[in-house]
């Protein structure tokens, strides 16, 4: 039988509440708070804590606090990674970004999802994989939802939607977030 957790990164129903994972997303939340308090981002500090936080992070991320996440393990990022202020990271399951990649303040990626049927909705969720690709830049309060797919060298315009993969090379504005030329 499968862990909750086990539950989770294979992206079906599983209890949230699951006390492995309550632990683990307090042990986020403290290792966040020591981040988002932290004067200076480039002390050996603050590197430590985005090590613990970030393992799937090379040393070349920078992120402006306050940043928040679920897990921290689930993200997964290239060289050279930008997180604006206010940016929020549900890692629920993996979130893959590639190298190259701008995310502007309160730019958010939601991989955590929920059922549709209320009942089923009091006790589980479940959660689909992100991924962006290299060289995007993610406008200022773009949300990305759950199962998205970014291509690589796309632009996502300020407070877009993105419900749907982004073809590589494309711009892509609106609620839902839709392309409207190609780059």
């Amino acid at each position: 039988m499968k862990t909750e957790k086990e539950k989770m990164l294979a992206g079906e129903p599983y209890l949230a509440y699951d006390p492995e994972l309550l632990a683990e997303r307090t042990r986020a939340k403290q290792l966040l708070h020591r981040l988002n308090v932290t004067e200076y981002l480039l002390t050996d500090a603050a590197r430590a804590v985005l090590r613990e936080l970030l393992p799937h992070a090379p040393r070349s991320l920078y992120i402006e606090p306050p940043f928040h996440c679920d897990y921290g393990y689930n993200i997964h990022c290239g060289e050279n990674v930008y997180f604006n202020v206010n940016c929020v990271v549900l890692d629920v399951m993996p979130v893959h970004i590639g190298s190259h990649v701008l995310f502007g303040p309160g730019a958010q990626l939601y991989t955590a999802t929920h059922p549709l049927d209320a009942t089923a909705r009091r006790t589980v969720e479940s959660a689909r994989a992100i991924t962006i690709g290299d060289d995007c830049w993610i406008g200022g309060g773009a949300i990305i939802c759950p199962g998205v797919t970014i291509g690589h060298r796309c632009v996502i315009g300020a407070g877009a939607v993105v419900t749907r993969d982004v073809p590589d090379d494309s711009l892509a504005v609106g609620n839902p977030a839709r392309v409207v030329r190609r780059l």
